[in-house]
């Protein structure tokens, strides 16, 4: 008969326990130092979600704008920026070079070129949702006199070579790392996009 009751005993010594537990957690958890924890932790979590939601810029250096608007806005189909995040991240100012505020642009400018009062500022397109694509001139030309779009992220490539391949462009990759892959446009010309390691 004990070796019966010895469970139940167990398990009444446990309920007893738990509120006792509970207090002393509770107790941890209000003092000064579990506030101090609480709050990091809510910080910490703040800063992932937005970290992780925040937009992101993409920038390509090609060797001839023009034929870049023609690419991407004619081949790739991809929208140009309402608002280019320059604007969202004021980087123009701190490059010294500072431009037109986009917002107060008239909405009859379709062009996705936005241009400061130096004339530098490259084409933006909306690449995905939080998103953008920002092209600049810069880059030299390719073997050949072929033109080179050059980038320093890889998921921006991959992003551009997934469009390609949508489009259903004439395509030929030459390398998978460093990503580096050749288009044809429809003019015939052929345009190198390639990713350089950092």
């Amino acid at each position: 008969m004990t070796i019966a009751l010895a469970p139940v005993f167990d398990m009444l010594h446990l309920f007893t326990l738990k509120p006792v537990f509970f207090a002393l957690a509770l107790d941890t958890i209000f003092s000064t130092q579990g506030i101090m924890v609480l709050l990091l932790v809510a910080y910490a979590g703040a800063m992932w979600m937005f970290l992780t939601s925040a937009p992101k810029v993409h920038t390509v250096m090609v060797s001839d704008l023009n034929v870049a608007q023609q690419f991407y806005e004619g081949l790739l189909n991809l929208p140009a920026a309402d608002v280019p995040l320059h604007y969202y991240y004021n980087y123009e100012q701190t490059l010294g070079t500072a431009s037109i505020d986009p917002l107060y642009m008239s909405s009859a400018m379709t062009t996705s070129t936005i241009k400061g009062a130096n004339g530098a500022g490259g084409l933006w397109y909306q690449l995905k949702k939080n998103t953008q694509l920002h092209i600049i001139s810069g880059a030299n030309f390719g073997d050949s006199d072929r033109e080179r779009h050059v980038c320093f992220d890889a998921e921006c490539l991959e992003q551009l070579l997934m469009r390609v391949q949508i489009q259903g462009l004439k395509h030929k990759i030459r390398r998978e790392k460093p990503l580096n892959f050749l288009v044809k446009d429809l003019e015939g010309r052929v345009i190198e996009m390639a990713e350089v390691a950092n």
